[in-house]
């Protein structure tokens, strides 16, 4: 007889783990036991030696579907035989690297009950079991046990009870479950004798009635309405101030979403696998769903029902007919964190809505919903959140040690890192508003504890006067500035397990620069102990300070003035544009004139505000990237439109002529939308340009792409084929976003770096 000990890493709590092993034992004729050890699961196998092996084979090729096994570590042991049957055993504490699961979506089979009114948990809000519902949203620490958690505060009924400790059962160890005699309960907010059923009902009738329903979902609070109401969309984008920033859907089920949207090889399994994000898909003509939804935009954002209360939403036996499309976006005020309580929703939602449904569980770690896109057959982040957060990174290195990357001003996520396993949080949110602050210091706190991990260091932006730079200086660590575009190549290095050095491509709207100016279009030479910049689009004087982010007519005006040197003749030509106003105008002349309120920039982002300004696209954003986003989604209509006859513009050396030349052909009157693919041909051939003479520089022949302009698809595909035409191996982000959102990843890893070899210098 053969006694082996085998640890598993990864997520393998919360998921039905030791049932499954203990079902494997015995099919394979293995005593021994498992225990739930908080790193990791730790299993004690006895029998023959090939019965063990194959058991412990299973294990690895065979786990539950919610489960993601990093490693596991087996040995053989000389203990004498012990073992006489095979035992689950209660959670053991032990230091070391901890998993913790995001929440997963209702199961298949718990809908099932859910709507079969022979089941004890029919029409019941909070049905999981041991392979869905909420983990990360509701856990006060590790291990994953139901004391833990914010379920704690409901003792469970026998019945559930007996489910709970009985490994024959669906909900074997399953930490939320719970029942409607035992369970949280919905209701209204202000009417809190309105619970249960009635309160369900109230909010349908709501919605069908044309009215917004704020309703708590597993991680926070959505505003809801009827996606295809257009009167119901147009008053809530007055009440959020949204005038045109697309929002969320959610929809009944895949034959409503087939019906409003095209489906690419792939997008189907995302939707409808257990963590359901937002899914950018495009749009039909036909589709039911009202412009105003998202305005102008070939994409929607759509999701399916991934908690049992959006189940009962759409399908409830009360006679009501309601609409199979929601509007489901995040409850929060413009640059607010996502409400996750009955309090904040009070303060901050009751302007929004006509009704508030809410529940008594409580959520411990706000988790807005995931978006994402899809790029060349393979998911696109945009916010990586519920369903993907904490879920880590694991990198082929020999690191020790514990850092926290803090993230980035706009999109903010942070990232712990213990050792070479780095945890990026779910999606905080934007700084500019101290509830956000607050926000993050609370989940920072609370995620660290989580993960029993005490930063020794804390990366942070260069930017002295950031928010998150304020919020890094109370942590009372040693601070270490990261530069802004390096992270986000180091982002998509990690991402991509790549530790060589790359030719870094990072292209955003702004970042702080080592040399006190603002950047934005950069070619870096990278590796994880510094860079080197080896060069920027053209630099370019904007003026109108912060307004120019969002008002790329200022920006084009700089331009045209810098490139005319006349006055009079930019004036002329910028009234033909119908950029501003005279008076406007002249202040920009004052501004530009005088050296006021005037930077240099080598900001990718603001020039593709002043060439969608240019173009008569938009020539401001109500909100950031709208004005870039439009110029895109003309382009690719051109694109799409005459895919058989495109013609590449004339080769320009850098954005400074290819701006130029965009100028000229405007006056001359050609197609805009054809200047707008031009101009992203045209600087995606200037980026591959620059990296073929870094490569006879550096000898490097990996680039990698990362930054928030790269969340354009056109761009990012021209880019990446015309640069493996010319044989480089591309780097591109997949389940991190390119944005902001993601450099937090980029400065743990510097950090964590520079524990391990501070003696190195930079490339």
């Amino acid at each position: 007889m053969a006694i082996y000990q085998a640890k598993i890493f990864g997520i393998v709590q919360g998921v039905g783990f030791r049932p499954f092993v203990a079902r494997l034992a015995d099919q394979f004729n293995i005593y021994g036991s498992v225990c739930n050890k908080g790193p990791y699961v730790e299993v004690f196998a006895q029998g023959t030696e090939s019965d063990v092996q194959d058991f412990l084979q299973a294990i690895a090729n065979e786990p539950p579907e919610r489960a993601s096994i990093l490693k596991i570590d087996s040995q053989p042991l000389t203990l004498p035989e012990n073992y006489r049957d095979f035992q689950i055993i209660e959670s053991a504490k032990e230091r070391g690297a901890i998993f913790v699961s995001p929440d997963i979506a209702t199961c298949d089979k718990c809908r099932q009950e859910l709507f079969n009114p022979e089941d004890k948990r029919y029409l019941h809000p909070f049905i999981n079991c041991t392979a869905c519902g909420p983990r990360l949203t509701i856990l006060d620490s590790m291990p994953y046990d139901r004391e833990r958690t914010s379920m704690g505060e409901f003792p469970m009924c026998p019945s559930c009870q007996e489910e709970y400790t009985s490994p024959a059962t669906r909900r074997y160890d399953a930490q939320p479950v719970c029942c409607n005699d035992c369970g949280p309960e919905v209701y209204i907010i202000g009417e809190e004798d309105v619970r249960g059923a009635a309160a369900i009902t109230r909010t349908r009738k709501t919605i069908i009635d044309g009215g917004i329903a704020a309703i708590k979902g597993i991680g926070g609070f959505h505003l809801c309405c009827d996606a295809a109401n257009a009167a119901a969309v147009t008053r809530l984008r007055q009440l959020k101030l949204r005038p045109v920033k697309p929002f969320a859907l959610m929809a009944r089920d895949m034959d409503v979403i087939e019906r409003e949207c095209e489906l690419e090889a792939g997008q189907a399994e995302m939707l409808t696998g257990h963590q359901k994000p937002i899914l950018l898909l495009k749009r039909k003509m036909t589709g039911r769903i009202a412009d105003i939804v998202a305005p102008g935009n070939p994409k929607v954002g759509i999701m399916l029902p991934y908690t049992p209360l959006h189940m009962l939403l759409f399908d409830y036996p009360d006679g009501l007919y309601m609409p199979d499309t929601l509007i489901m976006t995040s409850g929060n005020p413009a640059g607010a964190p996502i409400c996750r309580d009955d309090e904040g929703a009070l303060a901050a939602l009751s302007g929004f809505c006509d009704l508030m449904l809410s529940h008594n569980r409580k959520i411990r770690i706000r988790a807005d919903d995931t978006v994402m896109d899809w790029l060349e057959g393979q998911p696109y982040m945009i916010r990586r959140s519920r369903g993907f957060a904490p879920l880590p990174f694991m990198l082929d290195m020999d690191l020790q040690g514990a850092v926290l990357g803090i993230g980035g001003e706009l999109k903010n996520t942070f990232c712990v890192a213990s050792d070479n396993i780095f945890y990026p949080s779910p999606y905080v949110g934007d700084m500019s508003d101290l509830r956000t602050m607050q926000a993050l210091r609370e989940t920072i706190t609370r995620l660290t504890t989580l993960l029993e991990t005490q930063p020794e260091l804390v990366a942070c932006d260069m930017h002295p006067r950031y928010n998150t730079v304020t919020v890094a200086r109370e942590l009372d660590l040693p601070l270490f500035p990261v530069q802004h575009h390096y992270a986000h190549i180091l982002a998509c290095m990690a991402e991509n397990n790549y530790t060589r050095p790359v030719i870094g491509v990072s292209f955003d709207g702004t970042g702080y620069g080592t040399d006190d100016t603002i950047w934005g279009g950069e070619f870096l030479l990278a590796d994880l102990a510094g860079f080197k910049r080896l060069g920027s689009i053209s630099p370019f004087r904007q003026a109108g300070g912060d307004k120019a982010s969002r008002e790329g007519w200022r920006v084009a005006l700089s331009l045209l003035y810098d490139m005319y040197k006349d006055k009079k003749k930019t004036a002329a030509l910028a009234a033909k544009l119908q950029l501003c106003t005279p008076q406007d105008m002249d202040a920009m002349f004052f501004m530009l004139d005088n050296n006021i309120n005037t930077i240099i920039s080598t900001s990718a982002g603001r020039l593709f505000d002043a060439v969608s300004a240019l173009l008569g696209i938009r020539t401001s954003s109500s909100f950031e990237g709208e004005a870039s986003m439009y110029l895109e989604f003309t382009a690719q209509s051109w694109q799409d439109n005459h895919a058989s006859q495109l013609t590449p513009p004339p080769p320009q050396t850098s954005t400074a002529q290819l701006f130029a030349y965009l100028v000229t052909a405007r006056l001359a009157d050609t197609d805009t939308a054809k200047l707008a693919w031009e101009f992203h041909f045209g600087l995606a051939r200037i980026i591959k340009d620059f990296c073929i003479t870094a490569r006879h520089k550096t000898g490097l022949n990996v680039a990698a792409l990362s930054g928030g302009v790269f969340q354009n698809h056109l761009l990012t595909e021209l880019v990446s084929q015309q640069l493996q035409q010319h044989e480089f191996t591309v780097l591109r982000h997949s389940l991190i976003p390119p944005n902001d959102g993601g450099i937090c990843l980029g400065q743990a890893l510097a950090a964590m770096y520079h524990l391990n070899h501070k003696g190195d210098s930079a490339c």
